[in-house]
């Protein structure tokens, strides 16, 4: 192959077609059963190592190419001749008698020209001893080391690409395994020497081809870092997909016979024109200053001067060594988000990164963010070069994305210039109005494997932890992070399970220079040193440790000093917390808020349970009334929550045009993080001193007049028995969060300000999260003794999370050029974004989840009522039919009403049970492959009046309070429609997340 560039560059791999035998040409690839088409492997091979260059030419980021490239002594051109000779060669196996004998007819047709094999049911179970990936490898190496001298790990770390190709690469055991097996490579006999010279021709002639051939000696002096051989196995992942699309690639005779190069050349761009993968983002670094920057990124923000923090963040980003770990810590409302979209487009445009993802605690904050990534994604500048495609493809990634309305919305726009990769991989062809903004042929781009390679994305934090999670085709999974920025929010808000696989996410980011931004407003200063020294090693040393060290950016590289940062908090924006104790009393709640808003005002309860939410809830209604009190939780369905999110943005947000004259939201930890939120009064149960004071961060949080009774923000913290000696948390606090001993800590730091002294925000919160997470004594004498106990409890149950977690995670960054083998050995099998998937990387056990119908008094089954009410099309009330499949309107209504039931249900000692009532209910006629919102999905059927009984309990369901269970024996204190039963104290709500 020729040096020289084409602009833009597309070549086929032109297979010598001349020197191949007979034999070599009739050795398959692909076969379609129901037209008995099939795909010659020289085609197959030819298309795949050509879409691979495509690939890499014109849709990997810079950042990746410079990855393979800087390691190869040719640089971008041997990284070029590697990638299509990887993707060409990458299903050598399948000309083994142990593949080829799966297709009958064509195995009869090997046989004629020498290429002998048994039978398919002559193997038995030895066939599964050579998957075609692994034989491959095996082929790849043994020709490598005869034609070239490359042997053991020279071309292992080369060979595994193709062995990796399906998904997860071969371990020790394996090889060995088909090693001692010969006949499933080569039949042995007269024809074993024919099979030989035909995969040493095919192999011969990849080589040849791609021009690999004149550079394999040299490579073989290479160690490929592992990162490469992750991210080659991708993009040959990729190519092969794509290259074995019948759309694109025809099975048909007429279409893959050879036709001269230009009618190669003609084949190859009518695919790749179908395919119409929009080109990487390109940003140049901006040259203007970090106002001028702001003023044009963040419009909405209408003319607000820059805070300090901002500014810094930019500067450190523009003034760092080299693109690495920035972490931006500051208070609550400082702006932190813009900050972070700021420094990625700077460290993206110095790195060569071609995206940013955005990673957050829970689906509602990924909801309330991803408008504002697109609202900056429509002001980025386009493309350097004059013409360059400036389409982007963007994805919110979380398992409820399709009921969002914004995305939901993007797809069905076709907007030109922001395309949307479709995550739900259920999606039927043909159905117009849900397929994603861009040609039919980009649904090689979709799907839970792989939207994550789309460009700009806003995700849920599992989706950066499955990248630490040994399952099938990770390598997809770190080739989607290894382009991009990563932005992750709320950084503190992962225990101690969660952080051990985010520790090794940044460990293997910083292996591939990814750069990274963590954002928190109150991280204890050991954590913000563990999460540098996962990224940088040793040079955590440098991590600034002082309590008063905020705000606070810190910038990580590997092997490079650490760099700090200490930027003043917004000018006007410090004021100064009254903080009381409150009886964990309802009555006196009651009271208390009634005088309270006497004159009006919006206070906010938090509770750490549900089922103290709706109690708090029913006795304020009460005495408020019905309309002056809202509930929020996770127990809702979730258009339901869906509705309940945007309704709090519109009347407690910064615009506050909604806002009401007296209101009380209740609500569980969903209204702790990440929604722009602001309330007159704050009433907490007491949580880790971190938490509380992410919950102040919703106390007078914008500007605005306030009754005067409430002109002075005030937090009363509940849920402790404040008479005992020490204090004690009521139970199902300790069962949340599950370490007595940080709450204890928490009391005892907070206890000066409970006394009357006040605290002064942001300036006290560094100095209470140091004090609580340290390691001096706190509070007075007479609590040592009963912190101690609980210190040793909590120091076991941390070991316990961080042991758990390690069942799955994946091993640390290898020594370049050891080959992958075993990478993903033990591995969790193909893991995504469902309930199972989720429980891998968080601490939390499975939980179950149905879709919620309603039988009515006449027996037809229909959606909610209320579903969308207020909005045109509304879905409420739509009748389901059960002998034929409802209609997609009807089917995304009722996957609109997911629930996810109390833990209680899939406990050891009643999962079963639940199931097989749940399973009682099943229609047939919902199981069609057509039906894809509802096959396989547990339905839970409500009455007229929205109740049920489910495994010895009563549900009940309203659009006011979501779900309510009634243990046996406890009568409703609330029911019908509008109400429900009273949830016993101990069903417990754990949040998405989980704090250490």
């Amino acid at each position: 192959m020729s040096d020289e560039r084409m602009s833009p560059r597309l070549e086929h791999v032109l297979l010598p077609l001349d020197q191949l035998s007979v034999a070599a040409r009739q050795v398959w690839a692909k076969h379609e059963r129901k037209t008995d088409s099939w795909l010659p492997l020289w085609r197959h091979m030819a298309d795949s190592g050509a879409v691979a260059g495509l690939l890499w030419e014109h849709w990997l980021p810079r950042s990746v190419r410079a990855l393979v490239s800087e390691v190869l002594p040719g640089g971008e051109a041997d990284a070029y001749v590697l990638v299509r000779f990887l993707a060409a060669v990458h299903d050598a196996g399948k000309a083994t008698p142990a593949f080829a004998c799966q297709v009958e007819s064509l195995a009869g047709v090997m046989r004629d020209v020498g290429l002998d094999m048994p039978l398919v049911r002559e193997y038995g179970q030895d066939r599964r001893l050579a998957p075609h990936g692994l034989a491959g490898q095996l082929l790849l190496q043994e020709w490598m080391a005869e034609r070239f001298g490359l042997r053991g790990r020279a071309s292992g770390q080369f060979a595994v690409v193709s062995g990796g190709h399906h998904g997860v690469p071969p371990d020790h055991q394996q090889i060995h395994d088909l090693q001692l097996r010969p006949h499933l490579l080569r039949h042995p006999g007269p024809s074993e020497s024919v099979w030989r010279q035909v995969q040493y021709e095919l192999m011969d002639a990849c080589a040849q081809a791609t021009g690999a051939r004149s550079r394999l000696p040299e490579w073989g002096q290479v160690r490929l870092p592992q990162t490469v051989q992750v991210v080659l196995t991708a993009v040959v992942i990729l190519a092969d997909w794509i290259a074995s699309a019948p759309e694109l690639f025809p099975y048909d005779p007429e279409s893959w016979q050879p036709s001269g190069p230009v009618g190669e050349q003609r084949r190859l761009r009518a695919a790749w024109d179908e395919l119409d993968l929009p080109k990487p983002w390109s940003p140049e670094e901006p040259r203007y200053s970090t106002t001028e920057l702001f003023a044009r990124r963040f419009p909405r923000l209408k003319g607000a001067a820059i805070r300090p923090v901002q500014s810094e963040a930019v500067q450190v980003a523009r003034s760092m060594p080299e693109p690495g770990l920035l972490v931006i810590e500051a208070p609550m409302g400082e702006g932190k988000t813009e900050a972070a979209l700021a420094a990625a487009e700077v460290l993206a445009a110095r790195s060569g990164a071609g995206g940013v993802l955005v990673a957050l605690p829970t689906r509602a904050t990924g909801d309330a963010m991803f408008p504002r990534l697109l609202e900056w994604l429509e002001r980025l500048p386009g493309g350097a070069v004059e013409g360059e495609d400036r389409r982007r493809t963007v994805v919110l990634a979380h398992a409820k994305a399709a009921l969002n309305r914004v995305w939901a919305g993007l797809l069905r726009r076709r907007q030109p210039s922001i395309l949307g990769v479709d995550p739900d991989e259920r999606h039927q062809p043909g159905e117009a109005d849900a397929k994603p903004s861009v040609l039919h042929a980009h649904q090689w781009l979709r799907g839970h494997k792989k939207q994550l390679l789309a460009s700009f994305g806003v995700a849920t934090i599992d989706q950066v932890l499955f990248a630490g999670l040994k399952s099938r085709h990770l390598a997809l999974r770190h080739l989607a992070v290894a382009g991009k920025v990563v932005v992750i929010d709320e950084v503190h808000a992962y225990d101690a399970y969660m952080g051990r696989y985010l520790d090794r996410v940044l460990e293997w980011l910083a292996a591939y220079r990814v750069p990274v931004v963590l954002l928190s407003a109150t991280l204890p200063q050991e954590r913000r040193r563990a999460l540098v020294a996962a990224y940088a090693g040793s040079a955590a040393d440098g991590v600034e440790t002082g309590a008063d060290s905020y705000p606070l950016i810190t910038a990580a590289c590997p092997g490079r000093p650490v760099l700090s940062a200490r930027p003043s908090a917004a000018s006007g924006r410090q004021t100064r917390v009254v903080l009381e104790r409150l009886d964990d009393d309802l009555e006196v709640l009651a009271g208390r808020l009634e005088r309270e808003l006497a004159d009006g005002g919006c206070a906010l309860v938090v509770r750490n349970t549900v089922d103290r939410v709706l109690q708090t809830a029913d006795v304020l209604r009460q005495r408020l009334g019905e309309d002056a009190v809202t509930v929020v939780h996770s127990r809702f369905l979730a258009a339901d929550r869906a509705a309940k999110d945007a309704g709090l943005l519109r009347r407690f947000g910064p615009d506050g045009r909604e806002r009401p004259a007296r209101h009380v939201v209740v609500a569980s930890q969903v209204a702790e993080q990440s929604l722009d939120i602001d309330f007159d009064l704050l009433v907490t149960d007491l949580a880790p001193v971190d938490l509380v004071l992410q919950r102040m961060g919703r106390l007078h949080r914008h500007r605005r007049s306030r009754p005067r009774r409430l002109a002075r923000p005030r937090c009363l913290i509940t849920g402790v028995d404040w008479s005992a000696a020490p204090p004690q948390p009521v139970k199902g606090t300790c069962a949340v969060y599950r370490s007595e001993y940080v709450l204890l800590r928490s009391i005892a730091v907070l206890e000066p300000y409970l006394d009357g002294a006040a605290l002064e925000l942001p300036g006290g919160i560094s100095p209470l999260v140091q004090t609580a997470y340290g390691e001096q004594p706190v509070g007075p004498q007479t609590w040592a003794q009963r912190l101690s106990e609980l210190r040793d409890a909590h120091e076991e149950l941390l070991a316990e999370k961080r042991e758990k977690a390690g069942s799955f995670l994946l091993d640390p960054v290898g020594r370049p050029g050891r080959p992958v083998y075993g990478w993903l050995e033990a591995a969790a099998g193909d893991v995504d974004d469902t309930r199972a998937g989720r429980a891998q990387v968080r601490d939390s056990t499975e939980t179950l989840e149905v879709l919620v119908v309603q039988r009515q008094a006449d027996g037809r089954l229909t959606t909610v009522p209320w579903l969308d009410d207020g909005r045109e099309g509304g879905r409420g009330g739509l009748e389901l039919p059960t002998d034929f499949t409802p209609s997609r309107r009807a089917a995304e209504a009722v996957a609109a009403s997911a629930l996810t039931l109390p833990g209680r249900f899939s406990s050891p000692w009643l999962i079963d049970r639940t199931i097989a009532e749940l399973e009682q209910f099943m229609v047939p006629a919902w199981q069609a492959k057509d039906c894809p919102w509802l096959a396989g999905e547990l339905i839970l059927v409500l009455d007229a009046d929205c109740q049920c009984r489910l495994a010895g309990f009563q549900l009940t369901y309203s659009r006011a309070d979501g779900l309510r269970v009634t243990a046996p024996g406890v009568p409703a204190a609330r029911g019908g429609a509008t109400g429900g039963a009273q949830a016993p104290p101990e069903d417990n709500e754990v949040q998405e997340g989980g704090y250490e």
